[in-house]
């Protein structure tokens, strides 16, 4: 099926409108989304992230689970006759595996509106009751009052919150320093080219007068800023630079971005390459049928050189450190990138045995028995 996600009118989507195949995307992704948050801790481990920036990337891999199961509540009778014009959730098939920007976009006003329809709504044991009346006086399958179940049950998770939205504004975290104040400001998007998350780190340092998180000027000037920029489109030293030049007193020390996704799977997804190959000839039953992408990229200040901005004054300004290798770094933006793969142990095995070219330098997470990760 062919449509639009609001930002590519060629975009390949396809609906689930299956009730079944439906509610195994939505477990599919539930289990990914626990075996993120321990690939986290792995990194952990590893020392390749600290133990903030682990709390952080949770959170926010935390709140994409909320989404999910938000969505799964929604979409719970897709394929069902409940008597009322309900569409099926749209997922990316060619690119992400994911569900389109328009799904947050919706579920975001749906959310604004989340205490009215309750209010409007009889109670989860209300409608339970009239559920087992229909069963068992009326001997007929309570679609309708399914449905209503599943749409109260909707809203109550959007009313809860702490959701992965289409966007998700810019927090300030304090590091370290007094009249030289470090920072660590977190945000993340749904990127609407791409139809993924992307979540964002930027460790700053703050030499205004104001602390930037209590300055009612530039605090709200450093969010506008940030979500304007938030773009998969933009390489790191574009964003980065951008940022240092329009705010004198703030210094970009270090900016990095984790793309989450694509998640492949021969059930869902259609992309091409080695990756859908490789779960083709693992055959794996469902629930291990799937691979998910995960890429970061890092930029890094390598030094400071002072510029002139008035007649009196002058300001820091970053020198970013880009890939010495192979002459990259002008192409990538970016001090380094490393990309890595969750896999289940069937996919890896025949991975492993495959050796697919590129795979080599890719950083693989398996998910063993009992949820357990291994990195390789």
């Amino acid at each position: 099926m062919t449509g639009t996600t609001g930002a590519d009118l060629s975009r390949e989507y396809a609906a689930l409108t299956d009730t079944f195949a439906s509610r195994r995307y939505f477990r599919k992704f539930g289990a990914i989304t626990r075996h993120m948050a321990r690939v986290a801790g792995v990194m952990e481990a590893e020392g390749r992230l600290s133990a903030r920036e682990v709390k952080i990337l949770t959170r926010y891999v935390t709140a994409i689970s909320f989404t999910f199961r938000a969505l799964s509540m929604k979409y719970l009778l897709a394929g069902r006759d409940t008597g009322q014009f309900f569409g099926s959730l749209q997922i990316d098939t060619v690119e992400s595996g994911f569900p389109v920007f328009n799904e947050l976009l919706v579920m975001a006003n749906d959310a604004v509106q989340a205490p009215k329809h309750l209010a409007g709504m009889a109670d989860v044991p209300t409608l339970k009751d009239q559920m087992l009346r229909k069963i068992v006086g009326d001997r007929e399958l309570p679609t309708r009052l399914q449905f209503a179940l599943s749409q109260r049950l909707y809203y109550e998770e959007l009313a809860r919150g702490d959701l992965f939205w289409a966007r998700n504004d810019p927090q300030a975290v304090w590091l370290a320093g007094e009249e030289r104040r470090r920072y660590l400001l977190h945000w993340a998007v749904y990127d609407s080219q791409i139809n993924l998350p992307t979540i964002y780190l930027m460790e700053v340092e703050d030499s205004g007068r104001v602390a930037l998180p209590k300055d009612e000027r530039r605090w709200p000037e450093v969010q506008a800023h940030l979500m304007g920029q938030s773009m998969g489109a933009l390489k790191l030293v574009t964003i980065a630079t951008g940022f240092d030049r329009y705010f004198n007193n703030l210094h970009p020390k270090r900016l990095r971005r984790f793309h989450v996704g694509p998640m492949y799977s021969n059930s869902y997804t259609s992309q091409s390459g080695p990756l859908r190959e490789v779960l083709a000839e693992a055959g794996s039953p469902e629930g291990q049928d799937w691979a998910l992408a995960w890429t970061t990229e890092e930029l890094e200040s390598e030094r400071v050189e002072a510029e002139k901005v008035g007649w009196f004054t002058t300001a820091e300004r970053e020198i970013f450190a880009l890939d010495p290798f192979s002459g990259r770094g002008v192409d990538t933006g970016a001090t380094r990138t490393e990309r890595a793969i969750i896999l289940p142990e069937r996919p890896f095995q025949v991975l492993a045995e495959r050796a697919p070219a590129g795979f080599a330098q890719v950083r693989k997470f398996v998910v063993g028995a009992g949820g357990r990760v291994l990195s390789y």
